[in-house]
């Protein structure tokens, strides 16, 4: 039986996306995310959260958001554990991205779309960008209903 903890958050970026490449060519990104709420007697209580984006996401990611930006984010929760180098036991919970986009709440963007990488943009090793062209899909400029 599959269980779906999927969760979306708005708020606004903590810091710059840090991307990087993991040994395979994979490329991930990290940012934090603040999310602003009124507490018990108006108070204002911040949550932050850690976000990690993966492939093409990462990459896009990494060239459109930055600090400040306030962003919805669309996931799933996971939870990292390790022990750091005095041998305690730490733990974190993130939310792995599945899409991230710009809040327009508050502000305006230009898109631009890119150009189709094949697959769900994992980058896959395998097939080289000739084959990837080839059966790219093609779209009329008609709206689809």
């Amino acid at each position: 039986m599959a269980f779906d903890n999927t969760v979306t958050i708005v708020g606004n970026v903590t810091r710059d996306p840090e991307l990087r490449y993991t040994p395979a060519g994979a490329a991930v990104a990290n940012f934090g995310v603040a999310w602003n709420r009124k507490g018990q007697n108006d108070e204002d209580v911040v949550s932050f959260f850690d976000v990690t984006c993966w492939r093409n996401l990462a990459e896009n990611v990494s060239e459109s958001i930055s600090k400040g930006s306030r962003v919805i984010v669309y996931g799933r929760l996971d939870q990292r554990s390790w022990e750091n180098q005095d041998g305690e036991r730490r733990s974190k919970v993130e939310i792995v991205a599945d899409d991230v986009a710009p809040s327009l709440k508050w502000a305006t963007a230009d898109l631009t779309r890119n150009e189709f990488r094949g697959g769900d943009g994992g980058g896959d090793s395998s097939v080289n960008d000739s084959s990837a062209a080839e059966n790219a899909p093609t779209y009329s400029d008609e709206e689809p209903f």
